[in-house]
């Protein structure tokens, strides 16, 4: 007969580890840095040109002082070299070679540096942290640019009560420009509202980012997650009030591609997958088609003129005649263009404002680096979504046991791809700050650590703590 005892066979239970504070401190600059690289608008606006170069630079070396000796203490082979992203890598080298060739050297040595200081916090963040720390620490940037538009566009709409100009200048006497404005206190009466970040079509890319990412961490089911079911809803209320028909369009695309991806998970066989990617292809294929024959009322539905608010006629046929100038190794880089260079400054303008990128990061890339710009870019981004789009519907594996679980973490780097994909079509956002950061992030990061939480680095519960070693 069997006797209740007090004294079990198991050990009792443990807290798990902790980070240690050092840890805790890596997370929270990293988070700075995320906040810093997204909301940089907001940075310039605050600062100033001057500011914001420092404070870019100021990064570029914290980062370094900090990553050098963490590589150095841990042998260098410690750091996955082979395993960089080598299309945006050499990508950043004809960059830099460019200077040679360039119409505009002043400007691509500034805007190179700025390129090459997102490069390396991207590859900081891919060596520091883990899969789920990465998430959880662009869901805290998130945040905090979410939270602080909130406050900035309650106090201009309340306080204030007219709209202010970078540096929080109110309001000049007469009528100035309103594309000069930061805010304009559109919060209350129904305009469209820009946020920390001074920009709409900024400002709902972010939200979308935001709501791609909170909805990632909701399926992993972490804490706090009512928290995050308030933060998701704040996110699309700013989505929908900053009326971007290109953050529409790119929301369109990100559930498509979600959907997919959850009925490649579902499919049994090679064969239900191959009739599941007949079926969306051809059915994108004819969506394509059916946009563009009816462009004109479905861009009128959505308040934009069929030319793109005059990208077509005002901006890109004037980029594609300078680019036809230098069209195999291009102008020059420089992403964005510098507006006090005499080669951009007035060159095309828009409401009286010199444009700093041509609205299309092909024809960007095309003015700037050529046809070999061009292939270089095509092949980081096509790399990226191959590997991402795989690493999103294939099961983690790494032995003979094929039935693991998914994990929700998998899915953010294929839709974050396609909507950087869609944006560019219509912004260069994708090539330059954040929109190059997560393309160097999630490339590197899905070559160095293709499964998640699998591998030293990559021992972590769902909650993002580090786990015991298990000897």
């Amino acid at each position: 007969m069997a006797h209740y005892t007090k004294h079990p066979v198991a050990a009792p239970p443990t807290a798990p580890e902790r980070e240690s504070t050092g840890h805790l401190l890596l997370r929270g600059y990293i988070i700075l840095v995320l906040f810093a690289t997204f909301a940089h608008s907001a940075v310039y606006n605050l600062l100033g040109e001057i500011g914001a170069a420092i404070t870019l630079v100021a990064f570029l070396l914290s980062t370094l002082a900090i990553g050098i000796p963490m590589i150095a203490r841990k042998r260098p082979n410690a750091f996955a070299w082979r395993r960089l992203p080598w299309a945006a890598t050499g990508y950043t080298v004809l960059a830099l070679i460019s200077i040679a060739w360039s119409q505009w050297p002043g400007a691509t040595i500034v805007t190179w540096v700025l390129l090459a200081t997102v490069t390396v916090n991207a590859l900081f963040i891919v060596h520091v942290l883990t899969w789920h720390e990465i998430v959880r620490a662009l869901a805290s940037a998130f945040k905090w640019i979410l939270g602080l538009s909130l406050a900035m566009e309650l106090w201009v709409a309340l306080v204030v009560q007219t709209p202010i100009l970078p540096n929080f200048f109110v309001r000049p006497e007469g009528e100035a420009n309103a594309h000069w404005y930061w805010v304009r206190g559109n919060l209350l009466d129904g305009g469209r509202i820009q946020g920390i970040v001074g920009n709409s079509n900024l400002l709902a890319i972010i939200c979308l980012f935001a709501i791609i990412t909170f909805g990632v961490l909701f399926a992993a089911r972490v804490r706090w997650r009512t928290t995050l079911a308030l933060w998701t809803l704040l996110a699309a209320y700013f989505l929908l009030r900053a009326g971007s028909a290109t953050a529409y369009a790119c929301a369109a695309a990100a559930a498509v591609v979600l959907v997919v991806a959850l009925l490649m998970r579902r499919a049994k066989t090679p064969g239900g997958r191959t009739r599941l990617y007949v079926v969306f292809i051809g059915g994108a294929v004819v969506v394509s088609a059916l946009v563009w024959l009816l462009r004109e009322p479905l861009f009128a539905l959505l308040g934009r003129s069929a030319d793109l608010t005059g990208r077509s006629d005002k901006i890109w046929d004037k980029v594609l005649e300078r680019a036809s100038q230098h069209p195999i190794f291009g102008n020059g880089f420089s992403s964005p263009w510098v507006p006090f260079d005499p080669a951009f400054d007035g060159w095309i303008t828009d409401h009286g404002i010199t444009v700093f990128h041509a609205h299309n990061m092909w024809l960007d890339v095309l003015l700037q680096l050529g046809v070999v710009g061009v292939i270089i870019m095509a092949l980081a981004y096509l790399s990226l979504l191959w590997r991402s789009w795989f690493f999103a519907i294939d099961r983690p594996r790494w032995d003979l046991k094929a039935d693991r679980s998914y994990s929700a973490i998998t899915l953010l780097p294929s839709l974050f791809t396609i909507v950087l994909l869609v944006q560019g079509l219509t912004e260069s956002t994708p090539i330059m700050l954040w929109g190059w950061m997560l393309l160097v992030l999630l490339s590197f990061k899905i070559k160095a650590v293709p499964l998640v939480g699998i591998g030293e680095r990559e021992r972590v519960i769902e909650r993002g703590e580090r786990a015991r070693r298990v000897p």
